[in-house]
């Protein structure tokens, strides 16, 4: 239901039940109506401090706060005391609520849906999510409680937020990271590993700048991801990756840098994002300036491809270290979409190349032109040369890393394309 109404595969869809666990949110339309439409875990009797008694504490956490909830039953399996008991649920939070039978199509629903009058929530809307059957009369239901439309008042639209993935393998506390930064228990969490699945987007707020955080699930190496739920996650972890413009690499301090920590880092690397390592569950490090020190030679040795990447401590359990965790991210964003002048680039390169020219090859030297940077996000140049086919990849390297020391340009990708330059001399040669 939540995919139809957003239009994409938002949510995970598998007939195991229980898959949604956290609140997912996505920009909904239905026909002229726009509004936020929330996904929620499955309603389920279970002890408070159960997984399920968790998921069900965020399910009601979204019964409060909704302009409207839609209460869906399964119109084939018809009702059950479980229905009955929610429905009263719903009743006494004091908020609308409409009465949806999903799977209605065909005569096995109608059974169940005309069931469902005996809820006490009004009228049932017959609906197949599936199919899209039943969508105008659900419009119309909707239409009955939306707000009466109100003028603009703001002048221009306000600045779009900053998408930041945060990812990690599983349990290295990236959940609760983002509960401590935006103030709630938002996300579902817990001892178990694995909790999260889908990637869930939050809107947040710091120092008047606004940001889209995305929660992803835990990512594992490819060899231990069994199952079809899994491999969703992990697909949707990777795509919040790749639409993201900054990432939080979590990582556990008491297991750092193991090899799906390296694994992760060159993926975001290769994906071309700005990158803050946040080194969670220092609250239980004793000699904390040496554990520092030893963590930054070992990322300088490990991820040369991202030299200067940040680190920051932090604690999602106690707060610790956040602000400078998102002063890091401002930092390494303004990085990311830098640009610099095409002619102090040049004017670097020629002081770059007599003092320290490419070798010859094959006994012939190898010309370096010009350098100029087309695009940023990641700051990508382009450097145009006598033979670029035969500059050694180690020069390359070198080039790559003096333009990351001169121009201060730690903690983002760095993209460098070579291309055959001009001969001032060829028009000459076919003319004679």
């Amino acid at each position: 239901m939540f995919n139809r109404l957003v239009g994409r595969k938002l949510a995970l869809v598998d007939d195991l039940p229980g898959v949604t666990r956290d609140r997912r949110e996505g920009e909904a339309r239905l026909g002229d109506l726009s509004f936020t439409a929330i996904d929620t875990a499955g309603l389920d009797e279970a002890a408070p401090d159960s997984l399920a008694g968790r998921m069900r504490a965020q399910t009601e956490a979204a019964i409060r706060s909704a302009d409207l909830n839609l209460f869906l039953i399964d119109a084939r399996s018809g009702l059950t005391p479980i229905d009955a008991h929610f429905a009263e649920l719903l009743r006494s939070s004091g908020r609308p609520v409409v009465l949806v039978a999903n799977k209605a199509e065909g005569r096995a629903g109608e059974a169940g849906a005309l069931e469902a009058y005996a809820l006490g929530l009004g009228e049932p809307i017959a609906i197949s999510a599936e199919h899209g059957e039943g969508l105008a009369d659900l419009h119309a239901a909707i239409l009955a409680h939306m707000p009466a439309e109100e003028e603009a008042t703001a002048a221009g639209a306000p600045p779009k937020p900053i998408p930041i993935a945060v990812v990690g393998r599983p349990n290295a506390g990236k959940s609760t990271l983002i509960n401590r930064m935006v103030g709630s228990d938002r996300l579902l969490t817990g001892p178990e590993a694995g909790i999260t699945r889908d990637a869930i987007a939050i809107d947040w707020s710091w120092r008047d700048r606004a940001f889209r955080l995305f929660d992803t699930a835990g990512l594992r190496r490819r060899a231990r991801v069994a199952g079809k739920l899994e491999k969703l996650a992990v697909g949707d972890a990777l795509r919040a990756i790749r639409f993201a413009d900054v990432v939080i690499l979590v990582i556990d301090v008491a297991q750092p840098f193991e090899k799906q920590d390296l694994q992760i880092a060159d993926l975001v690397e290769s994906e071309g994002r700005a990158m803050v390592i946040a080194l969670d569950k220092w609250d239980v490090v004793d000699d904390r300036q040496r554990t520092l020190q030893r963590l930054r030679e070992e990322t300088e040795s490990l991820l040369p491809q991202i030299r200067g990447v940040p680190l920051v401590p932090v604690s999602g359990l106690t707060g610790e270290g956040i602000d400078r965790l998102m002063a890091e991210v401002e930092r390494v964003y303004a990085v990311w979409n830098r640009r610099l002048p095409t002619a102090r680039l040049n004017r670097w390169l020629a002081e770059i190349v007599e003092r320290h020219p490419p070798p010859a090859v094959a006994g012939r030297r190898i010309r370096l032109r010009y350098l100029t940077q087309p695009k940023a996000r990641p700051p990508s140049f382009v450097a145009f040369c006598s033979r670029p086919e035969a500059l050694p990849d180690a020069w390359r390297r070198y080039l790559v890393n003096a333009l990351r020391e001169e121009f201060d340009l730690p903690g983002v990708p760095i993209r460098l394309t070579l291309r055959k330059g001009e001969n001032p001399y060829e028009g000459r040669k076919r003319a004679k």
